[in-house]
């Protein structure tokens, strides 16, 4: 291919990531990443920022996956900055599938505690992936002071990123169990129920925890104690205990597999 019809493909290729018909959009961005062209990133970015159909966005990050790093990181970092929300997302998205570590360091607390929930959720997720194991103790912390915030998938999202942290989370969940919020002592409860059960449910887990802190902080206390020193039991049993950071991560995973949760679509899990 000539450099002529080269420039002519990417034209058509993007004025068809633009066309009023998303399956129309969805193959172009799908052609656009089966055959990379540095030429257009601007457009690819751009896009991101207000493609309306989840499923397009995510090919187009996607898209951006399969163009060199060097390139494509420091246009995505600028959109860090967007003051649309869903450019911001987006760039954490495109981040976490990048999953170059330098973008670390671009990750800020004030992402992690965006008002616009979609910001956040993303922010945690790629800051999990992104995260050295020498900072994740730190960003564990940071995490549960996000505990009892939103809706049902808010929590879930969050829970999800703390679980994947793995037993780095329990002493900074043990201190968020205490706290006098009962929305907070929840749903540290019930992310420590996924950490140690990965094969409980989210509902299931948010019910039980918000069981125990009704009955009060010396119940609470006492059940929790107990608890601990069943987990302890069962980590001396062997690298196949569910107290193990590893099993702490399949956790995420399972924890559609029971209380309802496997009905989430691809959005909500924000794949």
């Amino acid at each position: 291919m000539n450099t002529t019809e080269g420039t002519q493909q990417g034209s058509r290729l993007a004025e068809a990531l633009s066309a009023d018909d998303s399956s129309i959009r969805l193959k172009a961005a799908l052609a656009t990443g089966t055959r990379p062209d540095p030429e257009l990133l601007d457009t690819l970015v751009e896009r991101c920022a207000v493609e309306p159909d989840f499923y397009v966005r995510d090919m187009l990050s996607w898209a951006l996956t399969r163009l060199p790093a060097e390139n494509t990181l420091p246009r995505v970092r600028r959109e860090l900055d967007s003051p649309r929300d869903q450019a911001r997302s987006q760039a954490l998205h495109t981040l976490s599938k990048i999953g170059d570590g330098r973008a670390w360091a671009w990750i800020t607390r004030d992402m992690l505690r965006d008002a616009d929930d979609e910001v956040a959720r993303t922010a945690w997720r790629v800051a999990v992936v992104l995260a050295p194991e020498e900072e994740r103790a730190e960003l564990a912390k940071e995490l549960t002071g996000q505990l009892g915030r939103g809706d049902r998938q808010v929590q879930l999202s969050l829970s999800r990123a703390l679980v994947d942290l793995g037993a780095v989370i329990e002493a900074a969940l043990a201190r968020a169990s205490a706290d006098r919020d009962p929305a907070v002592a929840a749903h540290a409860r019930a992310t420590g129920l996924l950490l140690h059960d990965p094969e409980a449910g989210f509902d299931w887990a948010i019910h039980e925890a918000r069981r125990i802190v009704s009955l009060g902080p010396d119940t609470a206390v006492s059940i929790a104690e107990g608890s601990g020193a069943e987990s302890a039991g069962a980590e001396g049993a062997g690298p196949g205990s569910v107290g193990s950071a590893g099993a702490g991560n399949a956790g995420v995973g399972a924890a559609g597999a029971s209380g309802g949760d496997g009905a989430e679509t691809a959005e909500e899990m924000g794949c």
